[in-house]
């Protein structure tokens, strides 16, 4: 276990590294002017001479990428036009529009990714594995059929396109829920819940159509073995069968892939914190990105980096434990 866990660590650091080098890359790759875009249209070219000279803009890629590691491992200095400004170790940049450190700035905001993530996390599960557990109790039927399309239509839709459909339906023409907005939990908790019902059931419908054909499989295969076989044959009540033995070798599988699917889903739910308004860290990437500003984007890549790593790591462990039969190597 220590040294899985001692080369995760190790393949963990190259991966962000090769993901924090690469969005330095192309952004200097990508065409336009950043010091033009964070000054705005109607700076002096003198202006915008100085936010360059400012930003560091004119060292080259790899003296900005080096400064960059420096920051993280140690901290460093920020020049503030006025004076300079220290970052604190894990230093992850100034932002370049707002002037505030994006560790704090992401930092405010993964709660609210989490809060997403979490809520459509135990939807989906419920959801998916209920669907999968239901559809292989029925094989052959009708309700299988029935189930079965709508897990594929649900694979096949777009978050945008489910999360636009519950607005719609939900907002506009039966007016149950408020139209997407988003207060903080500490403010009201009980209005923090009700602005969340529908992002969290965008993300978790598509996710928990996966499941459920995750679950159905799984079960399906562990139903068709032996020992299976030979339970049904001394009298065992399909019932029974379903429960106690297809479903238990379907967790294996069904773990391992929600523990990757949370890490991900810091990432893929930016469609989603976009559509609704939310302030995580998917939307304020997208934001970043529309305005050039580096240091939040590189930010928030590394962050989401982390998350998939970690959750790889977590799947693996997850999935020796659910399976007995499986070791790490």
């Amino acid at each position: 276990m220590t040294r899985f866990l001692l080369r995760r660590l190790l393949g963990a650091l190259f991966v962000l590294l090769a993901l924090s080098a690469l969005v330095y890359a192309l952004f200097y790759v990508i065409p336009g002017n950043v010091a033009q875009t964070i000054c705005g249209p109607r700076c002096s070219p003198a202006q915008v001479a100085q936010v360059h000279d400012r930003l560091g803009l004119g060292d080259p890629v790899w003296a900005q990428y080096w400064h960059f590691l420096q920051g993280i491992v140690a901290g460093r200095d920020y020049s503030t036009g006025t004076g300079s400004e220290h970052c604190g170790a894990p230093c992850l940049g100034m932002s370049y529009r707002s002037g505030q450190p994006v560790t704090s700035l992401l930092t405010a905001k993964l709660p609210v990714s989490g809060s997403l993530v979490v809520g459509a996390f135990v939807l989906w599960l419920l959801l998916g594995v209920g669907t999968g557990i239901l559809s292989a109790w029925r094989r052959g039927r009708p309700t299988e059929r029935l189930l079965t399309g709508i897990t594929l239509a649900g694979t096949a839709t777009p978050v945008f396109v489910i999360g636009l459909v519950l607005i719609i339906v939900f907002c506009s023409t039966l007016q149950w829920l408020p139209f997407p907005t988003y207060t903080p939990f500490s403010q009201d908790p009980e209005q923090w819940a009700w602005n969340l019902v529908l992002p969290w059931f965008s993300l978790a419908l598509i996710e928990s159509a996966k499941y459920a054909r995750l679950t159905r499989g799984a079960m399906l295969e562990t139903l068709a073995e032996d020992h299976v076989r030979t339970f049904r044959a001394y009298g065992v009540s399909e019932r029974s069968l379903v429960v106690r033995h297809a479903l238990r070798g379907a967790l294996a599988p069904v773990i391992a892939m929600s523990a990757l699917d949370v890490g991900t889903m810091f990432g893929g739910a930016t469609l989603t914190e976009s559509l609704f308004g939310i302030p995580g860290i998917g939307r304020a990437l997208v934001q970043a990105v529309q305005v050039s500003d580096l240091p939040v984007v590189v930010g928030a890549v590394l962050v989401i980096g982390f998350f998939v790593v970690l959750a790889n790591a977590v799947a693996d462990v997850l999935y020796v434990v659910a399976d007995r039969r499986v070791t790490l190597a």
